[in-house]
């Protein structure tokens, strides 16, 4: 048995290594760098030790912006993205006959490259000299408009980050549902129909259920996913997005170690324990309620 045990850990030696080196050090680097305070980049240097990081960061107008757009496009993408997915999915589960054709049309845009669709929806969206875009010729139709989505208001530019981002993430959310509901045995649907069940309670009595394992690892890999967006924003509106008011906290990251304003490590490492604790906080509270709801 003892022999076992050290084969067993020996096995798992590179995976714990990796980890530790990439990891868990660089996590607690970041921890200790967050508490350093008035570090000097270039001779690696710090005035002394607390928490005065953590406060210039909590009260930094632009890390406060980041944080309310970081948590709409949270609070509205995971579930519209999941939903939707879910949606698409049942239907492509009813027409079997050509359901990898759709599978592979609905994956293309999550293999595209993201600033290619992020220019294409500036094309849709944005005013120029010459056109309106898309949409607004759309809006155009319903005597409405235009309104410049990429320069102008913020809940424009926030409409098509949330549509950017929905667009980007559910073609993977798809094709994983699409798989989970042909994984569910045939028994289960042609029992419930010779009770003569309704199509609405099968799919939430039976269906749902099933496939509840599923949609709860999209649900947490999506709130994370989406609290670590920054290269959408990107996409729509440059570089500059604190100018934009469109900044997100992975955002203000970069920004304090590349950016403008860049060479503040210790403020970074401040905001990126916070995006830490703020994910960890949720995907506990969504574990908490998967005991419940999620059914192995």
């Amino acid at each position: 048995m003892e022999n076992n045990n050290r084969k067993g850990w020996l096995y798992l030696l590179p995976a714990i290594a990796f980890l530790g080196l990439f990891m868990v050090y660089p996590l607690i680097d970041v921890f200790l760098y967050s508490f350093e305070e008035g570090y000097n980049f270039a001779s690696q240097t710090y005035l002394g030790i607390g928490g005065y990081n953590y406060g210039y960061v909590l009260h930094d107008p632009y890390f406060l912006q980041a944080l309310k757009n970081t948590f709409i496009l949270v609070i509205i993408t995971v579930p519209v993205s999941t939903g939707l997915a879910l949606l698409i999915s049942v239907g492509l589960s009813s027409i079997k006959k050509v359901r990898e054709l759709y599978q592979t049309i609905f994956f293309l845009p999550y293999v595209t490259n993201t600033l290619a669709v992020g220019l294409v929806f500036m094309i849709l969206f944005k005013q120029t000299p010459y056109t309106d875009g898309l949409a607004n010729l759309i809006l155009s139709w319903f005597n409405a408009g235009p309104v410049d989505f990429i320069d102008g208001p913020y809940w424009a530019k926030m409409f098509v980050l949330c549509l950017y981002t929905v667009w980007i993430v559910m073609p993977f959310k798809v094709l994983i549902l699409t798989s989970a509901l042909a994984s569910v045995d045939e028994i289960y649907y042609n029992a419930a129909k010779v009770d003569g069940t309704s199509k609405f309670r099968i799919f939430t009595k039976i269906t749902l259920p099933m496939i509840s394992p599923t949609l709860f690892y999209l649900i947490i890999t999506g709130f994370i996913g989406a609290f670590k967006a920054y290269s959408d924003a990107v996409a729509l509106f440059g570089v500059d997005l604190n100018a934009a008011e469109m900044n997100t906290i992975v955002g203000y990251i970069y920004d304090m170690l590349y950016g403008n304003s860049g060479g503040y490590p210790s403020y970074a490492s401040a905001a990126a324990i916070i995006l830490f604790a703020i994910v960890l906080t949720i995907t506990c509270i969504n574990l908490l309620v998967s005991k419940k709801h999620v059914h192995y």
